[in-house]
């Protein structure tokens, strides 16, 4: 009985519902502001944002001024509504054309918190998106499982 129980959990952790899956890619969006290496977190919101839209279970809204435009010009992003929350994704030449420009970005507009670890959102997104996490591609990140010498050591010789 006990394994059906904690069967029973991952599951309903792995839950593919449209709340559980916003408030992921939530989780997922904030994280990569902060990412020293954002790229893959940054894929796995916007194959989540795909797959839900090509569902039905998230919509393009239109197109607003980018918060931190690129070499001070103006550029647009996709708002996206999934669920309780808005999202952005950078547009397709067809977005320009077939959404409505709704100007600039609302700072009052908030997100609703959540208590989703980044574990767990990963592990979700991953799931719903078939995405795999790439190796680490920085050394010094993943220092202890090639057991290299700390720079200290190098310098006097001690491992």
């Amino acid at each position: 009985m006990n394994s059906n129980h904690n069967t029973h959990n991952k599951q309903s952790h792995l839950e593919f519902s449209v709340e559980n899956l916003s408030k992921a890619i939530f989780v997922i969006n904030k994280h990569a502001k902060a990412a020293t290496e954002p790229k893959f977190l940054y894929d796995l919101k916007k194959k989540a944002l795909e797959k839900l839209m090509a569902n039905g279970k998230a919509k393009k809204l239109g197109l607003h001024f980018s918060k931190n435009p690129k070499l001070s010009r103006q550029t647009s992003t996709v708002l996206i509504s999934c669920g309780d929350y808005l999202f952005h994704l950078p547009p397709s030449k067809e977005d320009f054309q077939n959404l409505p420009h709704l100007g600039d970005l609302d700072e009052g507009q908030r997100n609703p918190k959540t208590l989703i670890s980044l574990r767990q959102a990963k592990t979700l997104l991953m799931a719903y998106t078939g995405m795999k996490e790439p190796h680490p591609t920085n050394p010094h990140a993943s220092r202890k499982s090639q057991n290299l010498m700390s720079p200290f050591a190098k310098r006097f010789g001690e491992r």
